[in-house]
């Protein structure tokens, strides 16, 4: 493959590194150095297919409202670290000695891009754990978007996490109720599933629908899902596809009217416009001896529909 052309590094309106990888049929993907980001994700017609708040702040130390944002060592908010964890604030470096690539991630015509954060003193302040944590970004020759982290315990005793990867998708008007009975937006691959519900102190439930579909804010992990989830966008005509290894939980989130409104870097009506679905690992932390390493991966997908 020729990383000269799919692969351009260049600096943002702030200054900061970002890496754009472009597909031969003219799809595109956009990575920042800070946080490791995942900042747009455009199909061959050029359709920007993630959401990002018109109040994001795109000037560091601050994460991005929108994209992919990665959350490591821990996903919400509880003890001394910061909200969905560091990694998603700090600025990372393109990795210049990367693991092995898999002969299905190098086929021709894929572009990818090596990103790696390394714990430092801030890091210890909060989390005082050693470790490595890499990100391979690649972007298939059919527009197909795929994220791999590997997290290694460079430490000399064990440490336990939880990570997300907190992918906002782009999506029609996500209300049920505007659309009577005839679902614009919904998500399928989580019925049986038991859940822990952030609106009810994370009590238990079990889902009872076949798809979940949306009329009030929610903020749920799904636990143990299957290793496909599909979100399905009736008036644009697509199915996102969200397949994931190493990662047994998916959490759904959308904030609604109210709490939008007490977002500061989130429009007023914009929550109708976006839906996160997350690959990610919670409910059961991972924890890794010294020099284990553990790795997860999600791959997006995203097809036209035919209703």
């Amino acid at each position: 493959m020729d990383r000269s052309v799919a692969v351009e590094i260049s600096k943002d309106e702030n200054g900061v590194s970002q890496v754009v990888l472009r597909s031969p049929r003219g799809a595109s993907a956009r990575i920042s150095l800070h946080g490791g980001q995942v900042r747009s994700w455009k199909n061959e017609r050029g359709e920007e297919l993630l959401f990002t708040s018109s109040k994001a702040i795109f000037k560091p130390p601050a994460a991005v409202r929108g994209g992919i944002p990665i959350c490591f060592p821990q996903f919400g908010n509880r003890g001394s670290l910061e909200q969905h964890g560091f990694a998603r604030n700090r600025m990372w470096v393109v990795d210049e000695n990367p693991p092995p690539l898999q002969s299905t991630d190098h086929s021709s015509g894929n572009a990818f891009i090596d990103l790696l954060r390394k714990s430092s003193d801030d890091d210890m302040k909060s989390w005082p754990h050693r470790y490595e944590l890499r990100l391979r970004v690649i972007l298939s020759v059919d527009g197909y978007l795929t994220l791999i982290s590997r997290i290694r315990n460079v430490n000399c005793k064990p440490f336990s996490f939880s990570f997300a990867y907190h992918t906002y998708f782009s999506v029609s008007d996500i209300r049920q109720e505007i659309h009577l009975n005839d679902s614009e937006v919904r998500v399928e691959g989580l019925e049986t599933l038991d859940y822990l519900d952030n609106l009810c102190n994370r009590e238990r439930f079990t889902e009872q629908g076949d798809a979940l579909t949306f009329e009030s804010e929610v903020d749920r992990v799904y636990l143990s899902s299957s290793d496909a989830v599909a979100v399905f966008d009736h008036e644009k005509k697509r199915t996102f596809v969200i397949r994931k290894e190493g990662l047994p939980d998916v959490v759904v989130w959308n904030p609604w009217e109210k709490k939008s409104k007490a977002i500061a870097d989130f429009g007023d009506d914009e929550y109708k416009h976006m839906l996160c679905v997350d690959a990610a690992a919670i409910e059961k932390p991972i924890t890794l001896k010294p020099g284990e390493e553990w790795t997860g991966r999600v791959d997006l997908s995203v097809t036209a529909s035919l209703y």
